[in-house]
């Protein structure tokens, strides 16, 4: 019996340490460096970016700016009752795909409103309905979707979800739900009261995400092993105060946020992050 006992001891010892390096610690990147401010009086929600241009997102106005000189080019200003809270853009095929809840009002509802990113034109909607929580960002990847849908404590909150039921779900071109991923406790941890505010796909692959507030990205990996919650691989101090992302396709390593109390979009060199652990 003892025996027995001695070697049921050693097999829960040898899963608990398989465990553990399965979910180590991340790591911490240290800072981001920051390489241009531009002053933008609508950045508010978020930014977009592509080659040329940089796009500030604030509820129901998205402006454009040359990203050489900075300068205003253009500006589209929707309903405010139709479009009271866009909160983040992304260049996507030739497209402005943008993310649009009525957040802080309730029962949530969400869409997702294309734009031409040449006239600023509104193109179409795709209608994700109630029931999820307030989507905060869209991204495509290897012919499907992923949307982040927000769930928050207090104001802004729809009981009896809280910061904890915010969700990564993934949607085939018929936005039709074919999985989902919860966020890591350490995240998680940094959200609340709040959710997430961006992110995306970065060059490698993986996730990087903002909260609402902190100035800290974090690298996410799908989990490999099994299971539905993303795996936090590392945190990138960046000077921009959580709120919508978007990388810069047209130069490696280059991500765009905002600072809200400051008005301004700032553009990051992030370092690169280590490849997972196997």
């Amino acid at each position: 019996m003892s025996y027995a006992r001695a070697g049921l001891g050693l097999m829960l010892l040898m899963a608990s340490s398989v465990l553990s390096a399965a979910h180590a610690a991340p790591v911490d990147m240290g800072q981001a460096q920051v390489v241009r401010r531009y002053p933008a009086p609508e950045a508010r929600q978020g930014v977009a970016v592509d080659r040329d241009h940089i796009y500030a997102v604030a509820n129901f106005t998205i402006a454009k700016y040359d990203k050489k000189t900075g300068a205003k080019l253009a500006e589209w200003k929707g309903d405010p009752v139709r479009y009271p809270h866009i909160n983040s853009c992304t260049l996507i095929a030739r497209e402005l795909v943008c993310a649009s809840s009525n957040f802080p009002a309730t029962p949530h509802w969400s869409s997702v409103e294309f734009f031409d990113p040449k006239t600023l034109k509104h193109l179409r909607t795709i209608s994700l309905g109630l029931g999820t929580g307030s989507v905060t960002w869209v991204e495509r990847r290897d012919g499907f979707w992923y949307a982040a849908f927000a769930n928050y404590d207090g104001k802004g909150g729809e009981a009896p979800r809280d910061h904890r039921h915010t969700i990564l779900i993934k949607f085939d071109d018929q936005w039709r739900r074919t999985e989902a991923w919860s966020f890591p406790q350490t995240v998680l941890e940094r959200f609340a009261p709040m959710s997430s505010s961006g992110g995306g796909f970065g060059p490698d692959g993986r996730l990087y995400i903002t909260g609402h507030d902190h100035k800290e990205l974090y690298v996410l990996d799908f989990p490999k092993e099994g299971g539905p919650v993303l795996e936090h691989a590392a945190t990138i101090g960046v000077d921009i105060e959580g709120q919508a992302v978007d990388w810069d396709e047209t130069d490696a390593g280059m991500i765009y946020g905002i600072n809200r109390s400051t008005r301004e979009i700032v553009a990051l060199r992030i370092p690169p992050v280590p490849a997972k652990r196997p």
